[in-house]
Parts: C-alpha cells; structure tokens; sequence
C-alpha cells in the first residue's frame, strides 16, 4: 500500500469519528442510546448530472455543465439495408461502449431535420464554429472573424491582408560653406538635416469571397494614376439572388456600350450595380481623372488638322537675301510651277550669334546692314560718303532693276582699303568714324557668331529665299555669306570664311568677317531690312506631308455671318480666297486650270519636310488684297496692312482686321503602327471603329497602354482606305479644376436577345473663383441616351448562303440590330451667374487686369552688375557729354571715369534708429504708403531691398588712366592723386536684361526711387 492509499484511508476514519462525536455534543438532539434508528437521504449534487442509459440520438444531453463524452467515444450511424433502420454504434476502440440500438427510417429523418433546424439557427444567432488554439496560421494573414451575418454579407468569414514592399529611410546631415564675397555672410554658411523618406508598397486584401482590396502607393510617383486604389465589392460569381451586385470605390470605370455616349476608364469615387428581376441599374458619383481624344487614320495614315491666323506668321525664320530678290519674287512666281528667274545661289555660308558657348566654327564677326547694297533707296545709312552711285553698276537683262554685289557701293571697298577695320579692337571705332560714320545696332553689329551647319537652314537657291530650321531669338544677330550667278556672271556678297582666316592668337591680330546683315538685335519697321523678313510663309505644325489627301483652304470670319471661302460685298465676291492669293493656279496634273484645290508644288507653296507653307504673293493679306478690291471702303474692312508694316506685336492690336483663317488637314506616312501621343493610357479606354464598326482587340489590333501605341493586325483594313478611327482616354497630367461625374445606366432584358439601356450622365466643373478668364469657363453639361439592342442567330441566312455556288460557310450566321439616340444639354457652372438667378448667363473675362502689371527687379542681385562702358554720344548732339567715347580702341576712353561701389548691406546688421539715413533700415511703407502689411510674415519681410552706391568723383575709377598733366579729355591729377575738376567726372554701373523686346513683353518704363544724396539744406549731404 502506498502512501496515497493510507492518507486516503486516515482521512475516512477522522472523518468517520469526528462525525459521530460531533453529534454527540450537539443541543436539544434525540438521545444517541435510543433504541429507534433514524436513517437520513443521501445528499444531493450540487451539479446536477445524470446518467444517459438511451443512445445520444433519443436522448440528447443539453446539460451546459456536462463535459460532453471524451473523444475517444466513437458516435456513429450506419444504415442496415436488410433490416431498413439505421444502427446506433458507441465504441471505444472495437469494444462496445454502449449497446447499439436501432431507429427508424421515420425515425431518422426527423433527427436530420431537428439538427439542421437547430444548425441554421445557430448559424443566424452567430453562436456556431470554434477555435483551434493550437492554429499556427499567420494571425495577420488570416483572421477567423466566426461565422455570423458578417458571412452572409461577404461570402466567407476569413480576411486575408497581403501586403508587400519597401520603406527607405534617409536620415544624414548637409552643410555647405561658401566663399564667395557676392553672398551675405549669413547666406554663406547653411546647413541642415536631410531626412527623407521612400515608402513603396502594394497591399492585396480580401474579406471573404466578395471583398476584395487592392491599394498602390508609392511617394516617388509623379501623377496621381500612378498610385491606384480600389475596394470592390462583388456578388455575382457568389449568388444569383442578390439585389446588389456589385459595390466599387477608389479607381472606378464606366464603360457603355453605345458609340454617341462613351463612358470613362479612369474616375475615381463610388460606383453600384444593382438587379431588380430583369433589370440593372448602374449608378456612379466620381472625379473624372482623364480626356477622351480621337484621331482618324485612312490608309494606315493618321490624319491631322491645323489652323493657323493670318497674324501667325513664321517670324524671323525666313528671309530674303537682297531687295533685288524680295522685288522679283511676285513676278518669278507667276507661271506656276515653272520659276522665272536667272538667279541661283552658288555657295552661302551663314553665321549667328554664339548663344551655345560653342567653340567650333565661331568666329567674330561684323554684319553691314548696307553691304551690296545697290540702290539708294533701301540703304539704312543716309551717309552720303558711301551711297550706292545714281546708276546702279550692275543690273538685270531687264534694265530697272540692280543686282546686289560687294562693289555695289563704296562700303566695301573702303573696309579692304583700311587695315584696321580688319582688325578685332579697331573695327567698331573705324566704322563710327568717318567716312563711315556708322550707329551700332542700326548700321552694323560686330558679335561673336557661329557657322550654322547644312542642317539647320535650307535655301531656295533661284528665288535667293533663306529659311533658318532654328530658333532666332530677337536679340541674335543673323548675317549671310553668298555668291550666286546671274546669266553669265557671278557676284558675291560678304566675305566667306575661308576667304578671310583668322590671323594669330592674340587679340591685335585676330580679324573679323564681313557679312551681310539680315536681321539685327532690334527690330524697327522704318528701316529697309524690315522688308527683307518674309511675312508670307505659316508652319502648319506637320513633318514629312504626304501630297496625297493634303487639304488647305483659307477662310474669312464674317462678322455674324460665319466663316465664308470668298469676300462677300466685294469686286472679287465670285473668286476663292485661293485664287485671290494665287494658291489655286493648277489642277492635279500640274496644268494651268485652277481646280479649286491648294497647289502642292513642293519647294515653293509647301515645304513638305517641315510643313511650311508660302504664299506666292509677298504681303497676301495686304497690298495683294487691296490691289484686288477697287471700293476704298471695303478695301478698309479686310486689308491687313497692319501685319506687314509694323511688328506681330503692334500689329495684333487691330484684332478687328484679324479675320483670315487658314484651315486643312494632312496625312502622315503610312504605316501599321499608330502613335496616340499620350502614355499610361487607362487599360479598356481604346475604342477602334472601322466604317462604323467597332474592332476587337487581339484580332483586329494589339495596343500597349504603356507607350500609348497601337499595331494594326488586319491588313485589310489598312488597304481598303476606310478611315478608321481611335477613341481613346488620356490621364489628365496637370489640372485645376475639378471635373465631376454622376450618372445612372439602366439595362432591361427583355430576353436574352433583346435589350433596352438608357443613360445619363452629368459632368460638371467647379471652378475656384467666381472670375474665370474666356477658353477656361466650367461646363456643366447633362446627356440623355436611349439605345435598343437585338442579337439573334440566323441559321436560316447559313443555309441561304451554302446555296450560292462555290461557297460553304463554315462559321454559324448572326444578326445583330442595334439602335441608339442621344440629348445634349450643354450649360455652365452657377458659380460664374451674373446674378443668383439660375436662368441668367455666365459672365467670363476677356481680361479683368489683374496683375497686368508685372515687374522686373532689377536691384535685388548686385553681382550681375558690372561696370559700364563709356556712354555713346548722339550724332545730333552739337555738344557731346562724352567725346572720349570714340577712343574705345585706346586707353583715353575711361579718363573721366571716378569710382563708384556698389552693394547690398545684410539687414540684420542694419539698425532702424541709425541716425545715418544712408546706413539705416528703410521700410516699404517709407517709399509706398500705401503698401499693406497683410502678408508681412516678420519684421524683415516689411524692409525694402535697396541697392547701395557710393560715388567718390575726386577718386580715381577702374580703367582710369588719366595722367597729372591731363588729355584733351580730362583735367589730370592732383598732387595727391585726386581729380581734378570733379564735376566732370562720372560712374557707371550696367548689367544684362533678360527680356529685351521690350514691344512684345510690354515693358513701357523703368522705374526708379533714389534717396537724395542732399538731404542737408546746404547740400552738404
């Protein structure tokens, strides 16, 4: 016996005695030694269990408190085929646990349909399933949420969350230290922590069978499409019962079926689909995300329209290379497309300012607006030491007209006979001297200039036409080299690079090239070279133009009378705009009929390389026009003459005039691949329709949305020549108002064959202020459809056509009607109403001037400031300020010149009570009272940014070389080194602007606050 079995033991028998004397010490008991035995009822369990002597099929137990038979009591049922009752088994093991008993089949089916009862229930009340704590499932992957409605409403009751990527943590310190004297020494020194942070990462989520997630994000996207998110909800691929089919949020799309309303692939917001019986609602509220496009394609060519204004001229692009070829140019065009001429370029070389920093064929060189000149009448200079002679020395075989050569006039023979006009730092001085007494930027311009290559102009070698393929900026210098050949004799004019080399290293003895001067840095209409800028050819924007289905056609916009192909109320009423202009001289085979069609001659009406068209005529909404219109007064109404003889910018400000419009369109090369000019496309948004027929993608095209590029795999319909054209969306980069999309779509399916749809849609802005400028007013605009549907197999229209001889169809017969309507009720945001009633009009801003007035600083950097060269004199000032100005080869030129600094002061050294007023903080409000501290931020914001200069006129200046005894300029040295005679000294300061047409930016001043050098009464300062 062990010790477990003796303390058991001893506990019974203390608990034995104990019981027995406890009673024998108890008050007012019976007596012990009596002889009448009183036995007591056994006492009752507290928790009531009872023994189960039935099987567990007739006698459940639902005792919360029982703990259930263990596992190893095998409950099972089985069927007994001869006796037709089902057996009850217990075991344990093989041994019976139990006695089997029977039930029968009556029996049974009511103990199923009790325990699905019961099963559907607790499945309703949430109280079914378990779980397993010794699960090592991920708890974040899966999450058991029990079955409870939660699974009813998403088809499962398991939520898996996937999620994947990357987090990047830059954390560092960056200081620099910079020494450089322009900076204020607190901006000198900066430094900081640099922190940043890259977080890329996609989560793939679901709930269930019906709720799935997909999120994108990543920080170093660009454009919002590029991180996607979207929540769908869907119950079609579950049930068939449920009123609600599909719930979408995030990145949502609307596709119809119809072709008048197309729906959209890229929106983001909420979109349902519902199913009452047989019909479907679709509904959505969204941001519309992108545009739709459209581009038509015939042959395997896209085709593409311009418009270009009469006032869009290609300005400082084209040019004519003498006035000899600007006055026969009219005259060599005459007898399309034969060119009457004997002229022809031989060699031309042309040079423009070095604006590149380039190092290759640059060279100094001097642009002579006169040089060849032959006639007096288109000299600029009205110096008569170098006029052209009465009689022109050379001419054409017509007399009355001279040629332009070198020895044209004396210029050039006095730049060869004088040596130093050949060189570098004599030739600006030679040239302003006489005989040639030339004015910089009028007569002449001496800059640094580089040889442009082939590529980047092109010549019309007989009509002496240079085009440039490059951007002329207005302040570059644009010269020409050339030699041409007239009948039997060759001219030349400016010197060729070849001709002229550039001498040694040292700047005494390098030489400059003489050109011609085609186009100066500034721009005056008074002066002949105006004339030699063409303003008769137009870019329509097109590369590489195909003749074939090339449309152009000019237009006048009447007023309220649209736009019309003739002048109406005019002599020529009854002529084209074509052959006012001379564009319509031919037919299609080159004779001349006009035909009514553009002529494409190209080389002379188009260029086809680069889309440039030329009017035959020099000034086609001008002088050719009014020669054309004998009434004066209707001849005021639609000449342009305006556009020819003042700048686009001037020009442009007769905008009543401005109503000739030339229109068209253009095919590109053939090919199979088409490019849709956009990238990213949204994936479902690319419609290809064929003669009215919308092609399936994979069969009849392949598209990557990657690179927005489609591939066209049906040859067919490239060689048919039926347009075909491509519908497709584009995300929206860059926008400032918000586009929004509500719509409803309803689909009734009469049968499987027959279906009725109707849409509508309501796209609306809203813009961010009340004032909107013309061209950006928000729409607000609603669309009705109506579309009917049938489709049906025709085996019928299969068997008709297996009759016809040699033909045995294959594929079944189908017959698809389809019908459709669509209302536009276009209209415009109430935000933009002239009142708050709603039927009044929008009211939009041609221009409300605000902010018409921009400003450029021109004090805030001193360091682009440097010292001034000596100021020119005025040829018509009888007493120069400056006469040393012509000594600019020589060291004469600065003796006058003193010392001036100039500087900004760090303001948070400066002090506001400094009682020196040149070395004090001066606040805004001290030069514009008017000025609001509204959007002051601190008490620096409200200073006002000066630039200093200090003027010592008794010092001596840079580059001042005066000696004691003086020149006959300056008035020397004191023996102290001062200068004498201070008041004739100056200082000067320049620097560069950066906008210098001044016209077309519409700069009108310059505008300076100075505080006086003498505040004191006795001027002392």
């Amino acid at each position: 016996m062990n010790r477990a079995h003796l303390l058991l033991a001893s506990c019974l028998i203390f608990g034995w005695t104990a019981s027995l004397y406890g009673h024998a010490g108890g008050a007012n008991l019976d007596d012990p030694y009596s002889s009448e035995w009183v036995i007591a009822s056994a006492a009752v369990d507290t928790i009531p269990l009872e023994e189960r002597y039935d099987d567990f099929i007739t006698s459940p137990n639902n005792n919360p408190f029982d703990l259930k038979d263990p596992d190893i009591v095998k409950q099972e049922v089985e069927y007994d085929p001869e006796t037709g009752n089902y057996i009850i088994y217990e075991r344990i093991g093989d041994d019976y646990f139990r006695s089997p008993t029977y039930l029968t089949f009556e029996e049974y089916v009511d103990y199923q349909a009790r325990q699905q009862q019961r099963q559907f229930f607790d499945q309703l009340l949430g109280v079914s399933g378990a779980v397993d704590p010794n699960s090592q499932n991920d708890p974040l992957a899966q999450v058991d949420i029990q079955k409870s409605i939660i699974d009813r409403l998403f088809g499962g009751s398991t939520v898996d969350i996937r999620p994947q990527g990357s987090i990047d943590l830059t954390f560092g310190v960056d200081f620099q230290n910079v020494e450089n004297p322009a900076l204020l020494e607190r901006q000198r020194r900066q430094g900081g922590f640099d922190f940043d942070m890259a977080i890329q990462m996609d989560v793939q989520g679901s709930i269930g069978e019906k709720l799935k997630l997909a999120f994108n994000y990543n920080t170093q996207a660009t454009f919002d499409f590029e991180n996607p998110i979207k929540l769908d909800y869907n119950t079609d691929a579950f049930s068939e019962d449920e009123i609600i089919k599909k719930i979408e949020a995030g990145n949502v799309s609307l596709p119809l079926r119809g072709s008048l309303i197309q729906g959209s692939q890229s929106l983001f917001g909420l979109k349902t689909e519902l199913q009452f019986g047989r019909m479907r609602v679709t509904a959505i509220a969204s941001q519309q995300k992108s545009e739709r496009e459209e581009i038509t394609i015939q042959g395997g060519s896209q085709f593409q329209e311009f418009e270009v204004r009469a006032d869009e001229y290609d300005e400082n692009r084209h040019f004519f290379l003498s006035h000899y070829n600007r006055d026969v140019f009219e005259e060599a065009l005459e007898n399309l497309p034969q060119i009457k001429s004997l002229f022809r370029v031989e060699k031309i070389q042309v040079w423009i300012t070095n604006d590149r920093r380039e190092f290759q064929n640059v060279r100094d060189i001097v642009a002579v607006a006169d040089l060849g000149e032959p006639e007096r009448r288109n000299m600029t200079t009205d110096n008569p030491s170098v006029q052209p002679p009465t009689i022109p020395r050379f001419r054409d075989i017509t007399g009355s007209r001279a040629l332009a050569d070198n020895y044209a006039n004396p210029i050039y023979d006095l730049i060869v006979s004088n040596p130093r006009t050949k060189l570098v730092d004599k030739v600006v001085t030679e040239l302003r001297m006489p005989p040639f007494s030339f004015q910089q930027a009028r007569d002449f311009e001496k800059v640094s200039a580089r040889q442009l290559a082939p590529s980047e102009y092109t010549y019309h070698p007989d009509l002496g036409v240079l085009s440039i393929n490059i951007n002329v900026n207005p302040d570059q210098v644009l010269g020409v080299a050339y030699q041409y050949s007239y009948k039997d004799s060759t001219f030349q004019v400016g010197q060729f690079a070849d001709d002229v080399p550039s001498a040694g290293d040292s700047i005494q003895d390098q030489r400059v090239l003489f050109v011609k001067m085609l186009k100066s840095t500034t721009q005056r209409v008074d002066l002949p070279a105006w004339d030699l800028m063409m303003k008769n050819v137009y870019s329509i924007g097109a590369f590489q133009v195909n003749q074939q289905d090339f449309k152009l056609d000019i237009y006048y916009e009447e007023p309220g009378g649209g736009e019309k192909r003739f002048l109406p109320d005019t002599d020529i009423a009854g002529k084209p705009l074509l052959n006012v202009f001379n564009l319509d001289q031919l037919n299609t085979q080159g004779d001349p009929q006009p035909d009514g069609v553009f002529d494409f001659v190209p080389g002379i009406t188009i260029n086809p390389n680069n889309g440039r068209i030329m009017f035959p005529v020099l000034e086609p909404f001008g002088k050719a026009l009014a020669s054309q219109i004998s009434d004066p007064v209707d001849s005021a109404r639609y000449v342009y003459q305006q556009l020819y003889d003042s700048t686009k910018v001037r020009a442009r400000e007769s905008a009543f005039l401005n109503r000739f419009v030339i229109r068209g369109s253009y095919k590109s090369s053939v090919s199979s691949e088409i490019s849709l000019g956009a990238f990213n496309i949204p994936e479902g948004s690319v419609k290809v329709y064929s003669g009215g027929v919308e092609l399936q993608p994979g069969r009849d095209y392949d598209i990557d949305y990657n690179i927005g590029r489609i591939k066209i795999l049906n040859d067919a319909l490239l060689s048919s020549g039926a347009p075909i054209r491509v519908s497709f969306e584009d995300n929206t980069l860059f926008g400032f108002q918000t586009k929004t999309l509500l719509g409803v779509r309803t689909d009734f399916e009469v049968n499987p064959n027959f279906n009725i749809g109707a849409t509508f849609l309501h796209l609306f802005e809203r813009p961010f202020t009340p004032k909107v400028n013309i061209g950006d007013d928000p729409i607000n605009n609603k669309i009705y459809g109506l579309d009917v549907s049938y489709s049906t197999k025709a085996p019928w229209l299969t068997r008709m056509v297996d009759k016809l001889p040699f033909i045995d169809t294959k594929e079944p017969s189908n017959i698809s009607v389809m019908a459709e309507g669509a209302w536009l009720k276009p209209g415009h945001a109430r935000a933009i109403n002239e009142d708050s009633d709603a039927d009044k009009g929008g009211v939009v801003y041609i221009d409300d001037f605000e902010g018409s007035i921009s400003t450029l600083p021109l004090h805030t950097q001193p360091n682009v400031w440097v010292l001034s060269s000596v100021p020119q004199n005025d040829e018509r000032n009888s007493n120069p300020l400056f006469p040393e100005a012509d000594e600019q080869s020589t060291v004469l030129s600065g003796v006058n010149r003193a010392q001036l600094n100039w500087y900004r002061i760090d303001p948070a050294v400066q002090n506001s009570n400094s009682p020196n007023p040149y070395e004090r903080r001066i606040e805004i409000t001290e030069v514009f009272r008017n000025f609001s501290n509204a959007n002051v931020v601190n008490s620096l914001s409200n200073l006002a940014q000066t630039l200093d200069l200090t003027y010592y006129p008794d010092q001596r200046g840079s580059y001042n070389f005066d000696p004691p005894e003086g020149t006959a300029y300056s008035a020397g040295l004191n023996p102290n080194g001062s200068l004498k005679n201070p008041d004739s000294r100056w200082g000067g300061i320049m620097r560069a602007l950066q906008t210098n047409d001044f016209q077309a930016a519409n700069v009108e001043f310059i505008e300076f606050w100075l505080m006086s050098p003498f505040l004191n009464p006795d001027g002392s300062g």
